[in-house]
């Protein structure tokens, strides 16, 4: 990440912190600020990335992978990216326990895949997650447990994507060498301990 929107964006006690747009607002005079996702440099093929974040209630954030330049300069908004989200959630708040498609709640491949057994710390205290892409191989882990596992090429995907928001996009759930990206969304999130490790696929 060569550069980052410091109004938006800090670094505090260890970790990444995404300020809520309402302070943004505040410390800004009240005037708003462009500021877009916080986007790795490199693009990455094969991959196991481990990272903790955290959330205050009623938060909404997410990890994005599998991201497209060319498909985010032609579909999406001025400061945001087009590629597979990790969601992270307060699920249980009452703006979104039982409102949201299931594929919408933490751990889920978002508004594609949902998440199995998800089950994540109390509000305010940090979680684990994992990504894991090794070829066509990819699986989502939370707190230790494996909630969400697909195949890029598989009919599953194909399907998925099809009834998904993204299906106007062609092209956007094939597997891409990518860019990994923080999400810039409303509310506070707080990530750290971010480790990428490549590897050498032995999947088809």
């Amino acid at each position: 990440m060569e550069s980052v929107q410091p109004d938006h964006w800090s670094v505090e006690d260890g970790t990444i912190r995404k300020l809520n747009n309402a302070e943004v607002l505040v410390s800004t005079g009240g005037k708003e600020v462009s500021g877009g996702d916080l986007m790795t440099t490199k693009s990455y093929e094969n991959y196991e990335l481990y990272f903790e974040w955290r959330i205050l209630s009623a938060g909404n954030s997410g990890l994005k992978y599998n991201v497209s330049e060319e498909l985010s300069q032609k579909y999406g908004g001025k400061h945001s990216a087009l590629g597979f989200e990790y969601q992270m959630l307060d699920d249980l708040d009452t703006l979104y326990a039982g409102k949201l498609k299931e594929s919408q709640y933490t751990g889920s491949l978002y508004d594609m895949m949902p998440a199995n057994g998800a089950q994540t710390k109390p509000v305010g205290e940090f979680n684990s997650s994992r990504i894991l892409i090794d070829g066509n191989h990819v699986e989502h882990w939370l707190n230790g447990k494996k909630v969400v596992e697909y195949e890029f090429g598989s009919e599953l995907l194909d399907a998925l994507f099809l009834k998904s928001k993204y299906k106007n996009y062609p092209g956007f759930h094939l597997k891409k060498k990518a860019h990994i990206i923080l999400q810039n969304h409303t509310d506070d999130a707080w990530f750290r301990n971010i480790k990428i490790r490549e590897i050498e696929t032995k999947r088809n």
